[in-house]
């Protein structure tokens, strides 16, 4: 962790005056920024299609090299039911007309242990989540604003990517480093396409990389370089109607904040009070490679998170066509 104040402010003293989306789509809105995305912008993203080029942008569930999760959750656990073996002598196997066997699998997983969405209901302070629904509705199951209405939605739009690595001519971001709303405007200026309202913005850090290279050592003073909180930066979010922010990072933006030491403050000034849509530990190197070498950083994004009912978040597969 890198040096911060001695005593975090509380987030609803930091937040009093940032701006909110609450109330802008009607008292039952579960699904906040999304909203700006309308067949209009469905359209428009499509137009960007021109190779036929697909990428997937979730990583792998039981990765042998390791499955990077935030501190204190445990990788995913795959393990095999049935399989042939289940059908030699004394086995478990059933006998169905006909000879077949087949092969059957389980998972136990943290829900945000994967490439996933985290509902806007996920994370709040002061006893209120998105759009002012009261915090005890995340009892036993988030009631109100749980991953299940943007699942059942569907997000598809134009989206950028934002290559902060290569932008800043690394392999990997550092360990705490930050980035504005400027750098982003100005490292899409560097790629040739100027982020437009409404765009999805994609962001890559390859941060991840260092985890599979270090190991455990990674969780040592465990802090990720992402965005940085500033009200202009959080206006500027308001401004261009950004519905869904993707990273490859396990948490979206810097674990703690260098100049006041909150954690995850733009979860809460963006995702709790914007409504804007957090997509994380998303895999963008071969997205990023193909985007280098042709030059197009715009594209269609598709996806939609598993349908779990009263789930804080799901796993998903991101879709980039070209």
């Amino acid at each position: 962790m890198t040096d911060t104040p001695a005593t975090a402010p509380y987030l609803g003293d930091l937040l009093k005056d940032a701006p909110t989306n609450w109330g802008k789509w009607g008292p039952d809105d579960e699904v906040g920024a999304l909203n700006y995305l309308g067949p209009e912008q469905v359209l428009a993203a499509v137009k960007l299609v021109r190779s036929g080029k697909v990428f997937t942008l979730q990583r792998l569930i039981g990765d042998p090299k390791g499955d990077p999760v935030w501190p204190g959750r445990t990788p995913a656990v795959r393990t095999q039911v049935l399989d042939e073996s289940d059908w030699d002598e004394g086995g478990k196997g059933a006998d169905y007309p006909g000879g077949l066997h087949y092969a059957d699998d389980k998972i136990d997983a943290y829900l945000q242990g994967s490439t996933q969405y985290d509902a806007l209901g996920h994370l709040w302070y002061d006893g209120k989540i998105w759009n002012g629904y009261d915090a005890r509705t995340t009892v036993g199951g988030l009631e109100k604003a749980s991953v299940e209405p943007i699942a059942q939605r569907g997000v598809v739009g134009r989206a950028v990517l934002l290559d902060m690595a290569r932008f800043r001519g690394k392999p990997t971001l550092d360990k705490g480093e930050t980035f504005t709303h400027e750098d982003l405007v100005a490292c899409a200026e560097a790629q040739g396409t100027p982020i437009e309202k409404r765009d999805i913005l994609v962001v890559r850090t390859n941060f991840l990389q260092l985890f599979h290279e270090q190991g455990e050592a990674f969780y040592e003073g465990f802090n990720e370089p992402g965005l940085v909180y500033s009200p202009e930066l959080v206006q500027w979010f308001q401004d261009m109607e950004i519905p869904n922010l993707v990273t490859d990072t396990i948490a979206n933006e810097v674990t703690f904040d260098p100049n006041n030491g909150v954690a995850l403050v733009l979860h809460n000034a963006l995702m709790r009070n914007l409504g804007v849509t957090l997509t994380e530990i998303a895999d963008l190197e071969q997205l990023a490679a193909d985007c280098a070498e042709d030059g197009q950083y715009a594209f269609l994004y598709v996806a939609a998170p598993l349908k779990v009912a009263k789930a804080a978040g799901t796993p998903v597969n991101p879709v980039v066509i070209k």
